[in-house]
């Protein structure tokens, strides 16, 4: 079996299990507190706004379909066909497309890309959660998607969110309720360096454009209330000529 197979496995474990309801995913915050800050400073970098626009780890589409509201022509793609069918479920007009895609196999990615041609890539909170040996084929198969005139838009949890993730899952009570799928699937977020991710996309011949640092928001809460952030950064990156 290979890691990706497994990676496969756990994720359909996961949404296989998790109910339909808006909020229902730890990750998973409303459009206004996620994508909606992201988009200002993604869109200004795009050399072609009218090219496909992938939501790479869609899972269960709610950024994706505020993204299809946005662009004319817009995918959802994950590993887990069981995270497509809450994405299709939750998209009854079909406001964006959606597939099953292994962004880290080269077959795959080159596929897509004959079909769609160059596209640019929304990708949130995925990096950090593959097996270590799937980061840089991953994103080469960003690299292939993007081509020549793409963007890649990247948001990882930053090294200091693995502090504040072992915290919650080693308090008293045990992990929080939203959280706790995910551990016990097998998924628990991996610690990726800083440094590591801009080397990933330039050995994948990517250029960073733009990079800076932004809270990942949950829907999850502390005991007294508060909204858990997580530390996190992001990246523009396309090929430069």
């Amino acid at each position: 079996m290979s890691v990706t197979s497994r990676y496969r496995q756990a994720w359909e474990g996961y949404w296989s299990e998790i109910p339909a309801e808006a909020g229902a995913v730890f990750w998973d915050a409303e459009p206004a507190l996620t994508v909606a800050v992201h988009l200002p400073l993604f869109a200004p970098l795009l050399a072609d706004p009218g090219l496909p626009l992938l939501d790479l780890g869609c899972g269960n589409g709610t950024q994706t379909r505020f993204l299809a509201g946005r662009f004319p022509n817009v995918v959802g793609v994950d590993l887990a066909a069981s995270a497509l069918d809450h994405a299709r479920r939750a998209d009854p007009a079909g406001t964006a497309g959606y597939r099953v895609l292994d962004a880290a196999d080269q077959g795959e990615t080159t596929t897509l890309h004959a079909e769609l041609g160059d596209a640019n890539v929304y990708m949130r909170g995925v990096l950090h959660q593959c097996e270590p040996g799937d980061r840089q084929p991953l994103v080469d198969g960003i690299a292939a998607l993007v081509g020549e005139r793409g963007r890649v838009f990247l948001v990882e949890l930053a090294e200091a969110a693995g502090i504040v993730l072992k915290g919650l899952a080693q308090g008293p009570g045990g992990p929080p309720a939203k959280l706790a799928p995910v551990f016990r699937h097998g998924i628990a977020p991996g610690e990726v360096a800083d440094a590591a991710v801009p080397e990933y996309l330039r050995a994948a011949g990517l250029t960073v454009l733009a990079s800076g640092e932004l809270p990942l928001v949950t829907t999850e809460h502390t005991a007294d209330g508060t909204r858990i952030e997580l530390p996190s950064k992001w990246i523009v990156a396309g090929r430069t000529a």
